[in-house]
């Protein structure tokens, strides 16, 4: 069976751009609903697609942060060579940790970061979401139990060098989050069982902003964007959108 990859996307919209960031093992899939729901209501968004993800599962394990910070980067660059002058920024778990890397490396108009971790979970723990995936991107392919089993055998056997740098990237981003000034939107899903939740109150309590705001969504879990609340997300973030300064 041929897997359709999941590829990068840009909704073009009015001159507020925003850009929008997807998780470790996600895919841009993860935020097109809400990139499609704002850029209705005149947003021009656009997400890349790390390197390594939405691809076989051997191929992520050779790309790591500063691949994937690089595609962030470029993704900011893309919109400002568009000729957008302001842009925010919204990202899902470790798309959220981008977003407020972002927020103190350049200008950027706001940020959403949604499930963003700033705890460091164990390798073992992150380890076996690589290995989730890795299973249910197989089994999307359409392989055998025993072709599967197999693979993943050969697969626990290569080195992951990618968690200890994951590890360091979010541990870095946490000792510089007092370093953001940008208007921010804290989004947390109180049934996240991937990441320490106080992480949540973490990124509140540290943002050098006054414009800053925290809120918990009861009944969802970690990828918020596509749990029984994501309405209520995209709402709030468009509203939290709106009342920036926008000057055009």
């Amino acid at each position: 069976m041929k897997v359709v990859t999941p590829k990068p996307f840009t909704f073009k919209g009015g001159e507020k751009a925003l850009l929008l960031l997807h998780g470790f093992t996600g895919n841009t899939a993860d935020v097109r609903m809400l990139g499609r729901y704002l850029n209705e209501r005149g947003y021009t968004c656009h997400a890349p697609q790390y390197k390594g993800h939405g691809v076989p599962p051997e191929e992520l394990v050779h790309t790591g942060p500063v691949d994937w910070w690089k595609d962030v980067e470029e993704g900011y660059q893309f919109l400002k060579d568009e000729g957008y002058e302001e842009i925010a920024v919204c990202g899902l778990s470790l798309g959220g940790v981008f977003s407020l890397k972002l927020g103190y490396t350049v200008p950027v108009k706001g940020i959403v970061p949604m499930c963003a971790p700033m705890y460091i979970k164990s390798e073992e723990v992150m380890y076996q979401g690589v290995l989730d995936y890795a299973r249910n991107y197989k089994k999307f392919e359409g392989k055998s139990e025993d072709q599967i089993e197999q693979e993943m055998e050969e697969f626990k056997k290569t080195p992951m060098g990618t968690l200890k740098a994951l590890q360091e990237l979010i541990a870095d981003v946490r000792s510089n989050v007092d370093m953001i000034y940008s208007p921010t939107f804290v989004v947390q899903a109180r049934h996240d069982h991937m990441i320490n939740t106080d992480s949540a109150n973490i990124i509140y309590n540290e943002v050098e902003t006054d414009e800053k705001h925290l809120k918990w969504y009861e009944e969802s879990g970690h990828v918020i964007t596509l749990d029984k609340e994501r309405e209520k997300v995209h709402q709030d973030v468009y509203a939290f959108l709106e009342s920036l300064d926008w000057s055009n």
